[in-house]
This record gives structure tokens, sequence and C-alpha cells, in this order.
């Protein structure tokens, strides 16, 4: 019963070898194409993707990639088609130099699921290098008494293509004495002589000049030419000869300076100086072997004088002659070759490329990380690699092709426990002993967008000085996101809205990066008081997460306008009035009235007047009412006082510095009953309207003074219920104000040097109100000189209060937004009194710490 399951077994087992073999050869196949070097930009290689068997659709989707180690971009593969075409100048000889096979070798990688695939494409020769001999003119010494058929080796042409592009042919100016002669040898190795066809007579013929041609198989062929000058010399008729042609040696790349290679015997059959031998590198000679080697010209020892590197040279090719000493020099010649044993002297190299990085901690397990290709310049069991990753990380190595890896995430990643990985991977190759190397990758997982920009709080205060200069920076706003990299990458933009008939871009401006906050124009109190706007905070995720700020904008009021009189004067000038008095009038007679008013709001649209003195040092019998603007007798007119009396009024503001304006006012003194009726008219008009103006400034002041006692009244109030609580612990004590104002204009403090006790209730310390009292000694004075205190406002809370007025300038140090500002009182109280404090517009909350 157990032999039918047993069967059953073994025919699903045979099933999946075969599944799995076919999955292997779809995910690991091998495509061999071919192109000439030299072929144009766009030249068609093959149809890679139709090879493949990938579908056009799905090249892009599937992140279809090519990757080459070394190549550059050679060639490159059209997504639209599938086309792998030439991209640029592929040289052969550049590549692969006199190698017989040449290719380049391309590692396609395609996502969702990941596949590679390994495509070799074979780069065929053309005929693009000419013949190169290694000297253009080659001078030969031959004896007269040399026999026929003697040979004379001479210096091929070298051409770097290869087959038929680099077999070459030779060939020689006809002429009787010489003929050329090419062998080839064993190991694949060709000499060209000159052969000497007849016996040479000096006296006939003393030099020969040929031309040497080679000729290369290519189709066109290429042809190199070099002269042979053969000088005829008498003596010495027999040549130095060695016992055989070539010589092999070998030798390890690791070989100490001065070991012995070869030592070289050539004999002469000659006597005397002419069997003496001098041992010489045949020129011309190799940089290489002159960098490794040297001869002894007594002895014909070689011997090493350079460090042997197998994976720079395998093999060197060293040429000898022998030269006697006779009074006709002859030469022998033989060729040593030099076989260079590899050692195990190279360590792996590890290459970690196509890094697709950061990884999102979301990503799936098997996504690939990066392409790791590894070599080792040693050949054999030395060459022979394998790599590992270092345990307790996430990854693992797959295999893809001789050399080349994938590193796959082989795990879920969190970004909350692990935020970033230092893989390292370790290549060791096959050598005894073996070397190995390491390359390190850090694994960055990326954070989603999941949080937005977020402001310190929701609403801030500014204040700026009207007639501000255009572009100058008044605030900066600041988000904060909690993500990373571009997720936390924050810009910044005005929430566009109308601002009256105009747009709110056309005041203000947010620079997108750092926040600043620009007024693009002078902005005028008397136009506009508050200006209110939101700021936009937005990153740079996808998709994008934003939020939202208020400003605030206090325009606070600077005296720029001065007095104007009512009526004005022609063209803009002082103003006239023309009044006719009775001289019948008593002390304290109102005869006339200075009108003005002021643009500006405050203390600086608060007007006084001043008569100026009568020229002549003579004691007018009129004044002016400091604040009404009203004309009046100091005395009874007499018949002393002129006719005509012209007074100047001098209407100044209580800005600073103080603007004025100046009215002329023109009196006709009459006698009593001679004004004319229609001048008692105008008199009674006038004096009906100055009446009633008179009583609106009364009103306006006594309306100012009750809104300022009320105000103060309630600040000493507020003072005083806040100090009169108990104190509880760690709450109460003394502290040291600061006022601190976030605007770009500055911010103002009022300060004393004492401080004051301020308490809380229960709790912690907290925001609150602060207030001067104005009981307190005054900060300042001309004996003490300028009072210093610190305090602190806060103005990024959203909850305002009314402004408070004061007499005083400050002088501040420091930068706005938040930060803390030293304020010190410039001058006395304009009016003397104990009133202690500066000018504060807008003044917001107090923090006390």
């Amino acid at each position: 019963r157990n032999e039918p399951n047993s069967y059953f077994l073994q025919t699903r087992l045979l099933l999946l070898a075969l599944l799995l073999l076919a999955a292997w050869e779809s995910g690991s196949g091998q495509v061999h194409y071919s192109v000439p070097e030299e072929a144009k930009h766009g030249t068609f290689v093959g149809r890679i993707a139709q090879d493949l068997g990938l579908e056009l659709a799905e090249l892009v989707p599937r992140l279809f990639r090519v990757a080459s180690k070394g190549r550059g971009d050679l060639l490159e593969v059209n997504l639209q088609n599938g086309i792998l075409f030439v991209n640029s100048r592929i040289d052969r000889e550049e590549l692969c130099g006199r190698s017989a096979e040449c290719s380049i070798h391309l590692e396609v990688i395609v996502d969702r699921p990941l596949q590679v695939f390994h495509v070799e494409v074979e780069v065929t020769d053309i005929n693009d290098n000419p013949p190169v001999f290694p000297e253009s003119e080659k001078r030969i010494i031959i004896a007269e008494s040399r026999p026929p058929e003697t040979r004379f080796p001479l210096d091929g042409a070298s051409d770097a293509d290869i087959g038929v592009n680099s077999a070459l042919t030779y060939r020689v100016d006809p002429n009787d004495y010489f003929t050329l002669d090419t062998q080839n040898s064993r190991e694949q190795m060709s000499s060209l002589s000159l052969v000497l066809r007849k016996s040479l007579d000096r006296e006939e013929i003393q030099e020969h000049s040929l031309l040497l041609t080679a000729s290369d198989g290519g189709k066109p062929e290429l042809t190199s030419t070099v002269q042979l000058l053969i000088t005829i010399l008498d003596v010495n008729d027999n040549a130095p000869e060695f016992d055989q042609l070539i010589y092999k040696v070998r030798m390890l790349e690791n070989s100490l300076n001065g070991s012995l290679v070869i030592k070289l015997n050539a004999t002469d059959p000659d006597d005397g100086t002419n069997a003496d031998i001098t041992y010489s590198f045949r020129r011309p000679v190799s940089p290489a072997v002159l960098y490794a080697f040297y001869i002894n010209p007594d002895s014909g020892e070689i011997r090493t004088k350079g460090k042997l590197d197998f994976e720079e040279n395998k093999l060197y090719e060293i040429s000898v002659e022998a030269i006697d000493k006779g009074n006709i020099p002859m030469a022998g010649h033989c060729t040593i070759l030099v076989e260079i044993v590899d050692i195990n002297d190279n360590a792996p190299e590890v290459t970690i490329t196509s890094l697709a990085l950061p990884v999102r901690e979301d990503a799936q397990v098997g996504t690939v990380i990066a392409l790791i290709s590894v070599s080792d310049r040693d050949s054999g069991a030395n060459g022979q690699v394998t790599c590992s990753l270092m345990p307790h990380n996430p990854f693992k190595l797959v295999s893809t092709f001789k050399n080349y890896y994938s590193l796959v995430l082989d795990n879920t990643l969190n970004r909350e426990s692990v935020a970033n990985y230092e893989v390292v991977v370790t290549a060791r190759d096959g050598g005894l002993p073996s070397l190995s190397a390491t390359a390190s990758v850090s694994v960055e997982v990326a954070d989603v967008n999941d949080n937005a920009p977020a402001f310190a709080q929701p609403e801030y205060t500014v204040f700026v000085k009207e007639n501000n200069p255009p572009g100058c920076h008044i605030f900066t706003v600041s988000a904060r996101d909690a993500d990373a990299q571009e997720n936390a990458l924050v810009s910044y933009s005005l929430v566009e809205r109308r601002v009256g008939e105009r747009a709110l871009s056309s005041y203000v401006s947010v620079h997108a990066e750092s926040g600043k906050v620009y007024a693009l124009q002078p902005l005028d109190h008397e136009e506009l008081e508050l200006l209110q706007f939101q700021v936009s905070a937005r990153d740079a995720g996808v998709p994008p997460l934003g939020s939202s700020v208020t400003l605030q904008v206090f325009v606070l009021d600077e005296n720029d306008n001065a007095p104007a009189l009512l009526p004005p004067g022609p063209g803009g000038g002082p103003s006239a009035v023309s009044q006719v008095v009775s001289r019948s009038v008593g002390a304290g007679h109102v005869v006339a009235k200075v009108r003005a008013v002021d643009a500006d709001s405050g203390y600086n649209a608060w007007l006084s007047y001043e008569l100026q003195p009568v020229a002549g040092g003579a004691r007018s019998p009129f004044r002016v009412g400091l604040y009404t603007g009203e004309i009046s007798t100091t005395r009874a007119l007499d018949e002393a006082d002129a006719p005509r009396q012209r007074l100047l009024v001098l209407v100044k503001d209580h800005g600073e510095p103080a603007l004025m304006a100046t009215a002329t006012v023109l009196l006709s003194l009459e006698d009593s009953g001679q004004a004319p009726k229609a001048s008692s008219r105008a008199l009674s008009g006038a004096a009906g309207a100055e009446t009633a103006l008179v009583d609106v400034n009364v009103y306006l002041i006594i309306a100012i003074c009750a809104v300022s006692s009320l105000f103060v009244l309630t600040l000493l109030l507020y003072t005083a219920l806040r100090c009169s609580a108990p104190p509880s612990e760690g709450t109460c004590g003394p502290v040291k104000p600061r006022l601190v104002c976030s605007s770009a204009v500055g911010s103002w403090s009022y300060s004393q040097q004492k401080q004051q006790r301020v308490c809380s209730g229960e709790g912690p310390p907290k925001t609150d109100l602060m207030a001067f009292s104005p009981s307190l000694p005054p900060c300042l004075s001309s004996a003490e000189g300028p009072g210093e205190i610190e305090a602190e406002l806060d103005c990024s809370e959203s909850d305002t209060i009314e402004r408070l007025h004061f007499y005083f300038s400050l002088s501040c140090s420091g930068e706005g937004n938040g930060n803390p500002l030293q304020c010190s009182c410039l001058e006395n109280p304009r009016d003397g009194g104990s009133l202690v404090g500066c000018r504060l517009m807008g003044l917001h909350r107090v923090r006390h710490n």
C-alpha cells in the first residue's frame, strides 16, 4: 500500500524541481549580441526587451535598468521600444587590448518582482588601426664578408587590431641584394628577417637604402613604412651566437630586487677583441622592461630591479643583442620570455552601486536595496571571491551572477526602533592565506509624511512704525515639522485676501524658505491702523501637509504730519486772519481764534499755540490760549496802542521732533461806534463759530482726561488686587520683570531701579498683565540720569488690551521675535509729573518668571 504513495511523492518532487529550474532559468537567462566597434550613436544592437520576454508596457513600471561595471554608458536601452542601442563611442582596443575575445557584460534588472538578466554584447573588431613600426628609420651595419642567406632580424610593426585586421604582410623595395623572410614559431610569434641574397661588395655599394612597408589584412588595408639604412663594413666576419634563439623563464611576482633571471652566454669564433662580447637590450626597449630588469654588459646576467606585478604584466619579452668588439662590430640576438607567476597579493575589491536609498519603513520584504559586485585582480583560486553579511540585520545577499550580488530586504523595518543600519559586506578570496575586504553602506530608513508643520502659537502680534522703508523685515514666522528630510522642508506663503480695495500681497510678502515677513511699501497709520492676515506653512511631502498662523500687524503712529491751519492760506502758506477790534473791549476779551488740525493721532496730534514776541521788544496787549488758540486781550486797549496789530501765532504738536505751522492775525483797532456793520456782523459770526469750536475742544479734552483717568485707575486697582493676594511657596518673590515684544521694529520697555514683588494665586508662574504704578518715584531726573530697568513682554499671546500711552522715548537694543530687548528712557517726563514710564503701543501680556 505504500508503493503508490511513494510513487506519487516522487512525481510531485520531480515536478517541483522542474518548476524551480524553469524559474531559475527565467530569472538568470543570458542573451548574446554583437556590435562592431566605432559604431555610431544610436546603432541598433538588439531587441533586448523582446529577447528577455518582457512586455514594453511594463519596462517603466517595473523600473527596468541596465548596469555595466566599468563600462560607463556605452550602451543604452530605449524604454519606449525596448531596443538596445549604442550610446557612445566603443573602442575595442581600449576595452580589451589585444584579447581575442571582447565582450561587454550587462546586468538587466527589473523590479516587482525582482528579476536579473545577464546580457553579453560582443564587440567585433574593425580595421581602424594601421600597423606601427617602433621607429621611422632603422640603421643596419653589415660586414661585407657575410655570406649569402645571412639573416638580419628586423623589428616588425605592431597592429592594435586582432584577427585578419592584424595579420601583417611585409614588402621591401625591389633590389638585388636583400629580400624579406617572415617565419611563425610554435609559440605563435612571428619573426621578420632581412635575408642577404648575394655577397656584398663594399667597394661597389657602401650603403643601401630600402623602404620596408607593412600592410594589414583589413579591407581596406592600412600600411606603414620604415626606412632601412644598411651600411656595409669591412672587418669582423663572425657574429656572436647564442645557444638558442628563445629562452623561457618563470619568476614569482614577489621576487626581490636583484633576483637573477637568467645568465646569457654567447660565443664568437673570432679571436682577440673580435671575440669580446658586450650584452645589451636591443633597441627599442620597452619602458616596462627598463623598469623591471637590467643586464650586466660583461657577464650577460639579467636581474630584476623593480617590482614585478602579475596584475600589470603577465609576460615580459626581452630582446637581447650580443655585440663583439671587432673593428667591424657584429651582433647576435636572442629573446627571453619571462613569465610572471601569480601569488595572492591582492585583496578582493567590493563595489556597491545602484543604491535605492533611503528605504521607506513600509518597504516590502524582497525590495532590492543595492547592487554589489566583487572582483580580485589575482587569478585562479587567488581570485575566487565569496561574500557574506554581518549578522543581526534585516538584509541578505542574493547571488545574481558570477561575482554579482543584490542586497535585498529580508525582514520588515521599523523606523521608530532603528532609523539607520550600517550594513557591512565582507569579501574573501580563496588564496592561502586568504585575503579579505569589507565595504559598508549606510541604509537610512525613511519616514512617511504624517506630521504637518506646526507653529509655536496660533497668533502673533507685530508692531511696525509707519513710514517704514519698502521691503523692511517686520517679523519671522517659524513652523517645525516632526518628519524628516523632504517631509520636514517647510515653505511659507501668504493666504491671499483683499484689504479694502487692494490685495494683501501689495502690502506684505513672506519669504518662502526663511519665513521672513516683509512690508513691501511704507505703511500709513492714518490710512491703515491694523493689518491682519494669515501665513500658511506647507511641507514638501507627498501629499503635502500644512497649517497656518495669524499675524496682527499694528501700524504705530509717527509724527509725520505738521499742523494744518483752517482755513489754509493761499498756496498752502500761513493763514492770515483779519479782524476789527473795538478799543473799548476790556481785559480777557476774545478777539480772534486760530484753528488748526493735525492728521496724526494721540500725542502727535496734541496742538499748542504760542504768540511770537513783537519786534522791538514792545509788549503786546494780546495773548493766545495754549491749547485753545483763542486770542484775547491782556488789558484794556488805549490810544497808545497802534491802530493795526500784526500777531504771529506758532502752532506746534507734541511729536518727536515737534512739527509746527504759523498763522498771521491782523487786528484793526477802531474807536467805539466806528466799526462798520459788516465788520460787526463778521465779528459776531466769527465769535459764534469760535465759541462753538471752543466748546468742541473743551468736550474733547474732558473726554480724553476721563478715559485716561479711568484706565490708570483700573491699572492701579488690578495691581493692588494682584499683589494683595497671599503668596504661595515658589510662586511669589522678588522678580525682575522683563518686557519683550516680538516686533520687527523693536519693543519698548519701562523699568525702575527696584524689584517689584509679583504674586500669583496657585500653581506655577503664569502669563499676566503688568502695570506700572504712577505713585512710584520717577526713573529719570536731571540729577540721576536715565533709569534702566528690564521688563518682559510676551507679544505672542492672541488676546490684546488697549494701547498705553506714556510720554517717554526709548533706546532699545536686541532683536525682536520673542528675544528680550534692553530699553532705557531717554528723556524726563514732559509734563513734569510723577508718572514714570515709556510710550508703549499695542502692549499685550507680560510674563512674570
